[in-house]
């Protein structure tokens, strides 16, 4: 036996480590700790503690606003997940509007300082180092300023390469587990996606440098630069669709500025093949998302091309992705640190990509107006290129006359009148 599993401890005995009033950081996406995360919550004895995370993945007892845990356990939401969303709309959770890149620098200053972070790692080498495997993200800032770091060690977590390794020296406690990570299964991609990744794909050059998140468009762009030369990966997320093109040689990463030869992310979720091909791969290397998104580094690389999505854009090209109204469905997240990132890059692109409905055809994205309570993630200055399945509009430079014009020749024919009809009753737009 390993001298290191000696040292492993039942979940209940490295949570109580964790105090009543503590400000805990959890691991996030794939990496959930979810055994920890039981734990945690079944701590009945304990009170005003403040869980800071991103998207959690799997059974989170805290998060349900009707369980006791959610009493003694404040959920603070920097990137909100659907298992969230009932909580946050309840307040028995909050939300913390943020751009990625800017998070560990809130516990790095202190500004929310950390007593606790709880992570699940890779089993460490021969030299005693772990890895934080498939999130890197925040979770390195937090194992670097939390007073404590209490660990869930998995020998099925990949082994990552870059600013991911943790000492156990670090380690306050750990237990160990034999489980496959949180999948996420690869979505179905549709006609109107298919049609949106097409477009998409036909404004990447050869030798773009790409960010792209998860879900079934960028999964349709992808999968339609088989015939692309010398691409690039600088990106917050690496999934599924990467692989293919890396194997077949599209990626080689040789023209970029920013770590040439290597692809570059902060996490990474998706299938069980998506983390073994990750799993101590020196081609892939993970980096903290001040990094992967800082905006003057993104803008170093040549032709960086960013697609993002939307739930709903307004004619004057304001995009809303973090909520439906006052409801708040998501986050801010990277969006904006790679809109602005990729602006500034020579040749680059910042890509808006949506379909053109929702609810089933019966509600237009494009709108004349956001919905009262619209959080806008990427402001009118910034936006540039928006899709849908009718086509793509570069909207950068364009008066708001122009705009209103080019996202109507956008938008669902079934809307596109009712569209020109609030354009002409809005003085704004005709000055």
């Amino acid at each position: 036996m390993s001298s290191w599993l000696q040292g492993a401890r039942s979940a209940e005995e490295v949570i109580k480590h964790v105090s009543s009033g503590d400000r805990v950081f959890i691991h996030a996406a794939a990496a959930t700790p979810t055994e920890l995360v039981v734990a945690l919550s079944q701590r009945a004895d304990l009170t005003d503690v403040r869980a800071y995370h991103l998207h959690l993945i799997g059974d989170v007892p805290f998060l349900d606003p009707d369980s006791a845990a959610s009493d003694r356990i404040h959920s603070l939401s920097l990137f909100t997940g659907p298992n969230a969303r009932k909580a946050v709309e309840s307040g028995k959770a909050d939300f913390i509007p943020v751009f990625l890149s800017d998070i560990p620098g809130l516990f790095r200053s202190g500004n929310v300082p950390l007593d606790v972070a709880i992570v699940q790692l890779s089993p460490p080498d021969r030299h005693g180092q772990c890895t934080l495997g498939t999130s890197c993200d925040a979770a390195r800032e937090a194992v670097d300023s939390a007073r404590i770091v209490l660990a869930l060690i998995n020998p099925r977590m990949p082994r990552t390469h870059g600013a991911t390794v943790v000492p156990m020296s670090r380690i306050t406690a750990y237990m160990t587990v034999d489980r496959p990570i949180h999948l996420h299964a690869m979505p179905e991609i549709g006609d109107i996606e298919s049609r949106i990744g097409e477009l998409v794909a036909g404004l990447i050059p050869d030798g773009a440098c790409l960010q792209m998140g998860i879900g079934a468009i960028p999964d349709a762009a992808l999968a339609r630069l088989g015939q692309k030369n010398d691409l690039a990966i600088h990106t917050e997320m690496f999934s599924d669709g990467i692989i293919p093109l890396a194997r077949n040689g599209n990626i080689t990463n040789a023209d970029k500025k920013v770590h040439p030869g290597r692809s570059v992310t902060s996490f990474a979720m998706g299938t069980q093949a998506l983390y073994d091909f990750i799993d101590d791969n020196a081609l892939v290397e993970f980096h903290p998302c001040d990094r992967t998104n800082d905006t003057a580094l993104i803008g170093k690389n040549d032709r960086v091309h960013a697609i993002n999505s939307a739930l709903e854009v307004d004619l004057t090209g304001q995009v809303c992705a973090d909520s439906m109204g006052h409801r708040i469905f998501s986050g801010i997240g990277g969006q904006m640190d790679f809109v602005r990132g990729a602006a500034r890059s020579k040749g680059g692109k910042a890509i808006i990509a949506l379909p053109s409905t929702a609810a089933r055809g019966t509600v237009s994205r494009i709108t004349h107006e956001l919905k009262p309570g619209a959080g806008v993630v990427t402001t009118r200055g910034h936006v540039h290129w928006v899709v849908t399945e009718f086509g793509a509009v570069n909207l950068h430079g364009a008066s708001l006359r122009e705009r209103a014009e080019r996202l109507i020749s956008i938008a669902h024919p079934d809307f596109r009148g009712d569209l020109r009809g609030q354009v002409n009753g809005i003085r704004r737009f005709v000055l």
